[in-house]
């Protein structure tokens, strides 16, 4: 009896300046535990880096066996923005299933297997993963982020919530220019009639920023970036819903972390009034810088 056949995905990264974790990444998909899904290849595009990212990107091809085969590096000098790497990636991309991937997070060992598997469906069109920050939770700052991310987790138990990974099928050729990129490609396969899903198993890791300043800077392109997607698309993101943030919100209050909790609302909301800014100022954060107090995420994670 012959084998069933593997879905091939494509998986694209969009790097600038990611010197620090991109090898750790391409070490970590290939070495995922996989079982009906075949990495068919995994294109990483440059989108004018300044640091090492394209030197250790070809160094780690020309020494890894399995990487020759499957890895290809797209290096551009000058930079246009993420939304120009992920539509030189749709181009190159052979696959009928993709995966977008950010260039700072570390997947878990089967994720790829469980954030590619709902795809096989014919009515789920694009896929969302689970983020979990490896940010301590003992200072201000870090408490926020974590704060951020477990309500993203409950909230797309609702309504997936897209970002730093996701699995859609390739079913449209190029994207606009956005500061969105995850939601603007969900709302783009959902809009052709595809239901969305929330792979929860299929973990990532990822190291948020450290300093208010560039928590600010994020979260306020992000915001600036839902604002203008609703007005392009009529597509709202997840986290546009205030009432369902705050009823989600409730449930973290306790008594030892009332403090942590106003700082983090008020840090939200700071951000989004100037996301809010930059909107009706036609600012548009195509093009970003990363954020230098993100730390490289440890290159063993232990398997929550």
């Amino acid at each position: 009896m012959k084998n069933k056949k593997k879905m091939e995905v494509s998986i694209g990264i969009p790097a600038y300046n990611e010197e620090n974790n991109i090898v750790n990444l391409l070490n970590a998909l290939l070495n995922q535990k996989l079982n009906t899904v075949r990495i068919k290849e995994i294109i990483v595009v440059s989108d004018g880096s300044t640091d090492s990212t394209v030197k250790k990107v070809r160094l780690f091809i020309r020494k890894n066996k399995k990487a020759k085969k499957i890895v290809r590096l797209i290096s551009y000098k000058n930079r246009r923005g993420k939304w120009f790497a992920i539509n030189r990636f749709l181009k190159a991309a052979k696959s009928e299933f993709l995966v977008l991937s950010s260039a700072d997070i570390i997947p878990k060992s089967s994720t790829i297997e469980s954030l590619c598997k709902p795809l096989l469906s014919e009515k789920i069109g694009v896929v969302a993963s689970h983020i979990i920050p490896t940010n301590p939770q003992n200072t201000y700052l870090g408490f926020t982020v974590n704060l951020i991310y477990k309500l993203h987790h409950e909230i797309s138990k609702i309504s997936p919530k897209f970002g730093e990974m996701i699995a859609f099928k390739h079913v449209f050729k190029a994207v606009e220019k956005t500061a969105v990129d995850e939601e603007y490609i969900a709302s783009m396969i959902l809009s052709k009639g595809f239901y969305g899903f929330y792979a929860e198993d299929a973990v990532v890791y990822n190291h948020g920023v450290e300093t208010i300043k560039d928590y600010i800077k994020q979260r306020r392109r992000i915001y600036c970036g839902h604002l203008e997607l609703k007005k392009k698309k009529g597509y709202k993101a997840p986290t546009m819903n205030n009432l369902l943030i705050l009823r989600l919100l409730m449930k973290e209050l306790n008594l030892r972390s009332v403090d942590k909790i106003v700082f983090s609302l008020f840090m939200e909301g700071v951000a989004r009034f100037l996301g809010m800014l930059d909107y009706y100022r036609g600012l548009h954060h195509y093009k970003w810088d990363v954020a230098k107090s993100t730390k490289k995420i440890p290159k063993v994670l232990k398997e929550r």
